[in-house]
């Protein structure tokens, strides 16, 4: 095995942000999944600690600044066919303080759903149970 960071797991953060009653999910650009809905959110960069790599990849994103209400689990994703990589996602529940969606060259679409509306969509792998997680944390 190389010794190479593309060899090792990647940790990365991801947010369920709750405005209005509603959560805000995203479609990825370059998804390895395909066209699938999740939360925004991404690596933890070197002497980043959780909470900033959290509130930093929502802003660069999405354009939205964030209160974390709490963790919302642990998810895995292994994209052994697609060489994509290795990475634990540590998703949080969070609510919405400022700002409206601005998308970066990442995502490729962004909308707020009703949470009661979202168990038909197609979702990364985990994401119905982190959603229902989400809404716990923040009382909804």
């Amino acid at each position: 095995m190389t010794d190479s960071i593309a060899a090792r797991p990647q940790v990365a953060v991801s947010a369920g942000i709750f405005r209005d009653g509603k959560i805000l999910l995203t479609r990825r650009a370059n998804n390895p999944k395909g066209s699938l809905w999740t939360f925004p959110g991404g690596r933890i960069e070197f002497e980043e600690t959780i909470a900033e790599a959290l509130k930093r990849e929502i802003l660069e994103e999405t354009g939205l600044t964030i209160e974390i209400a709490g963790s919302a689990g642990v998810r895995e994703m292994l994209h052994k066919q697609s060489g994509h990589g290795h990475f634990i996602i540590l998703p949080f529940a969070a609510r919405w303080v400022s700002g409206e969606v601005t998308l970066n060259d990442e995502l490729e679409e962004a909308r707020w759903f009703d949470p009661n509306e979202t168990a038909d969509l197609m979702v990364t792998e985990g994401l119905h149970e982190v959603i229902a997680t989400a809404r716990r944390v923040v009382g909804i």
